[in-house]
């Protein structure tokens, strides 16, 4: 902690270390400007170093910060300091501001033990809620996985780091270099693993592994590195979760293996499936153990897993060094007719695993949206009408995209669509304005409704003494009542606080002591009150003491100001 910034940007103060990973380390914090509590993620210094990654990342974030779901982690802000190391260097220190979430990571709730069926059900539904909601604005998370779930002791599911796996992955060439740094293969979609783009449904494939770790305990592959799972990711067919554990319902059975399937085209094609089908599994239909294999040999081919099992018997065989002959060996004739008949086996094995890729070709009926986010609406209905569809453009303020370029489309990118089919592209038209309400002599509550309204928001609020105004009345703003500034701008408040300081007026002379109290800055009501009881003094009258005591006091308040009016 004594290495990092203890506030960053002038604005986030750096509390307690909360968690770590390879990637970052997230600290509570609190935002100094608004006064709240938030999650600060630092990132690692290998990450920090490339200007590239640093520009993407903090580009992914923004686009994370549009987003606002009960499901998704918000995120609040983005931003770079710097700090001076050891060696005299100064180095960037890339951060994010987050909603500060209380919880228990996914992770840790399936490692603690078997999870209750209705409870993983729930938990992938909250995840497909946030994805339905992220895949529609847009945004891609690319790393679903328990890791970055959080259960919160409400129950609600809130998924994190979005955003973040794109800025990452676009910084690494290879698979083991991308996982070393986002973490585990085991919950890659196969053109992930391939290093081919990406899109919602490799999001689908992602929540289809955490739906089987969740159901069964265990990821459906394991291997001994990176590399290896993302081969079987590729290659390999899962089994179904009943037959590892066999309380769980066939009709997860099929919705797991449709989710998993190797061909993006087979999967479900949006969340919203996914959603639909896990409700279905509800209604008490359960498919027989013969249309489970049918379903399997449909989407990952016949018998692929005997195929796989032969290729890693040739291999032990081929490595194997413990077993000896127990008889002596066969004529030599047999022995070049078993190496030709295990060439054959291997020839055959290795055209297999070639050529059982699941197809990546689309079908000649199918149009794929293309990527435009960001063009010129121009540019981007001339490229859609290249692929025979057609774009309907729909006006939307942005803050982030300049005013006539893509926000998104709707499909989304990369998503195959029929011929002719319209596509609807969200143009930028700017930032959207507002106008600043007149919110002087307005309550707080009145003018935090008056900025709702207007589509603003409020920031800080500071009081300050104020001889004419009750508690909580608005003396000023720091934005001009009828200017225009952009939508969601956060607008600072000086309040009265309904007290002014009363300043020590004994020994005052009473007149003296009048005036002061009723100057312009006190505005208070003196009284004098003659006291007999003590000796008057020669000359004008003396304040002896005063009822209130100095310091803050309610506006408007009386003051007696005891004079001495007995015998010298």
């Amino acid at each position: 902690m004594s290495e990092e910034p203890r506030v960053l940007s002038d604005r986030y103060e750096v509390g307690e270390l909360i968690g770590r990973g390879g990637m970052a380390s997230v600290y509570r914090g609190r935002d100094l400007t608004l006064g709240r509590e938030v999650a600060i993620k630092i990132l690692a210094s290998e990450l920090a170093s490339d200007a590239g990654f640093r520009t993407r990342f903090r580009l992914e974030a923004q686009a994370a910060s549009r987003m606002s779901h009960p499901a998704i982690v918000r995120v609040y802000d983005a931003g770079e300091d710097a700090r001076t190391g050891a060696d005299g260097i100064t180095h960037p220190v890339p951060y994010i501001v987050m909603e500060l979430v209380t919880g228990k990571l996914l992770k840790n709730i399936i490692a603690a033990g078997d999870v209750p069926i209705a409870d993983a059900l729930r938990y992938t539904d909250g995840i497909l809620e946030a994805l339905e909601y992220s895949h529609r604005a847009g945004v891609v998370h690319r790393d679903i996985k328990p890791g970055n779930v959080m259960v919160t002791a409400a129950g609600q599911v809130k998924v994190m780091d979005f955003g973040i796996a794109r800025a990452v992955s676009d910084s690494s060439s290879t698979v083991a270099e991308t996982t070393a740094i986002i973490g585990t293969a085991a919950y890659f979609s196969p053109e992930q693993a391939k290093g081919e783009p990406v899109d919602a449904r490799a999001d689908v494939y992602s929540a289809g592994v955490v739906l089987y770790e969740l159901l069964t305990g265990r990821t459906p592959f394991r291997g001994e590195s990176p590399v290896a799972v993302a081969y079987q990711h590729v290659s390999e067919t899962p089994l179904a979760p009943s037959e590892l554990v066999e309380s769980v319902p066939r009709s997860l059975d099929a919705v797991v293996l449709r989710a998993l399937a190797k061909d993006p085209f087979q999967r479900f094609q949006d969340a919203a499936s996914f959603r639909e089908a896990l409700d279905a599994t509800r209604d008490g239909h359960t498919p027989s153990k013969r249309q489970v294999g049918a379903l399997t040999s449909e989407l990952y081919g016949a018998n692929p897993r005997q195929a796989a099992e032969t290729a890693r018997s040739l291999r032990q065989l081929s490595t194997d060094t413990t077993m000896r002959r127990t008889q002596s060996g066969p004529p030599a004739a047999w022995i070049w007719a078993g190496v030709a008949v295990l060439a054959v086996v291997l020839i055959s094995v290795l055209f297999w695993v070639l050529t059982s890729r699941p197809g990546t070709t689309i079908p000649d009926t199918a149009r794929v949206v293309p990527d435009v986010i960001d063009m010129s609406w121009e540019r981007a209905q001339e490229m859609i009408l290249e692929r025979d569809l057609q774009a309907e453009p729909i006006e939307e303020s942005s803050d982030k995209i300049a005013e006539g370029n893509v926000i998104r489309t709707d499909p989304l990118a990369g998503v195959t669509a029929a011929p002719g089919q319209t596509v609807k592209v969200y143009v930028s038209t700017g930032q959207e304005m507002s106008t600043v309400p007149t919110l002087t002599g307005l309550s707080t509550e009145a003018a935090t409704q008056a900025l709702t309204d207007a589509g603003l928001a409020l920031g800080a609020v500071i009081t300050r003494n104020d001889p004419d105004l009750a508690a909580g009345i608005v003396i000023s703003a720091d934005q001009t009542e009828g200017s225009e500034v952009g939508v969601g701008t956060s607008v600072n408040l000086v309040v009265a606080s309904g007290m002014v300081t009363l300043v020590d007026v004994v020994g005052y002379t009473a007149e003296a002591a009048q005036r002061t109290l009723t100057s312009d800055l006190l505005k208070l009501v003196p009284s004098i009150v003659e006291d007999a009881g003590c000796p008057a003094t020669p000359g004008d009258q003396i304040v002896a003491a005063q009822s209130l005591a100095p310091g803050d006091v309610p506006i408007h308040s009386t003051v007696e100001l005891r004079v001495c009016t007995g015998t010298p």
